[in-house]
This record gives structure tokens, C-alpha cells and sequence, in this order.
């Protein structure tokens, strides 16, 4: 399993870990609107599906913000951002952020994507920070489980892969 660290103490990853190659297993999230959504209904897209803690939170707002910027450059790419936080706390930060190009998706009922991907950080009942890139034909194509979850992932490696990715 992968060694990730919050504000440098050590902290356990539940679930499975993911590689590139693996076929990216589907999840159960919510929308900002409550409604049930899964990776299959982003299918024939490929799909960048960045994790973070919370919007609420310096990195990961910037994070979150980049991805916006990033998306509409994106060709067939679907952004996705997964968090913790509530439903209502995701459509409030997208509003007050203009954040318009990437859709928000809450982890919070049932931690399915948490544990699926294998970012589900036991003792704080967060997500590790984490980038996904899958493929139209499902397959996880790059994965980045940043060390420290205070930390920025690799935007640029991010980026290509998703560009490079069919």
C-alpha cells in the first residue's frame, strides 16, 4: 500500500490500491444536486477524477481551480474532483468560486470511491489528495497518490496524461 503522510504524521489508506493498467473499478458519489452518480456515466470519456480533502482548504481549492482552468483545454476530457465534503458545501464553493468546467461529486455518504480507489484515510474519514486518469475504455491510465496530502500533485504530469490518453 501506498505511504502517504497528512501534515507529516503517517496515516492508513482503506480500500484497494490502483495502477496504472488496472481497470478502473466503478463508484457510487453524489452530485451537488443529490443525485447517485458512478463513473459509468461519464462513459466513452476519458475521465480525470482529482481527490481532495476538502474544497474549503488552501491546496485543495487551488487544486480544484487549476483543474477548472485546465478543463475546457481538454479535449473529450471529463474533470472531476471528489471530496468529502456535503453536496450543498460543493455547489456553494463552485458558485462563490465560478468554478464552471468541472463537476463536483461527494464522497461523504458512503466513502464507495474512497475505498475503491484506495484513498480513504481511516483515521480522519478523508480522502488522501490523488490524481486518476482513466480512458474511455475504463483503464486507469496514470495515478498519483501525493505523499503528503498537504501537498500539490503534479499538474503538469496530470495534464499530459490526460492529453495523451484515449
Amino acid at each position: 500500500m501506498v505511504d502517504v503522510t497528512f501534515k507529516q504524521d503517517p496515516v492508513t489508506l482503506l480500500g484497494t490500491e490502483i495502477k496504472a493498467g488496472d481497470q478502473a473499478p466503478n463508484f457510487t458519489v453524489l452530485s451537488n444536486d443529490l443525485k447517485e452518480v458512478s463513473l459509468s456515466d461519464y462513459e466513452g470519456k476519458i475521465k480525470l477524477i482529482s481527490v481532495v480533502p476538502s474544497l474549503d482548504t488552501g491546496v485543495c481549492a487551488e487544486q480544484t481551480k487549476r483543474f477548472n482552468e485546465e478543463a475546457s483545454k481538454l479535449d473529450n476530457v471529463q474533470v472531476l474532483t471528489v471530496s468529502m465534503d456535503l453536496p450543498f458545501a460543493q455547489k456553494r464553493w463552485t458558485t462563490v468560486n465560478e468554478v464552471t468546467d468541472l463537476v463536483t461529486l461527494s464522497d461523504h455518504r458512503d466513502a464507495n470511491f474512497g475505498e475503491k480507489y484506495g484513498v480513504l484515510i481511516k483515521e480522519l474519514r478523508l480522502l488522501a489528495r490523488s490524481i486518476f486518469v482513466v480512458g474511455s475504455d475504463n483503464k486507469v491510465s496514470y495515478v498519483e497518490y501525493v505523499k503528503e496530502v498537504s501537498n500539490h500533485p503534479d499538474y503538469d504530469k496530470a495534464l499530459e496524461a490526460a492529453k495523451n490518453t484515449k
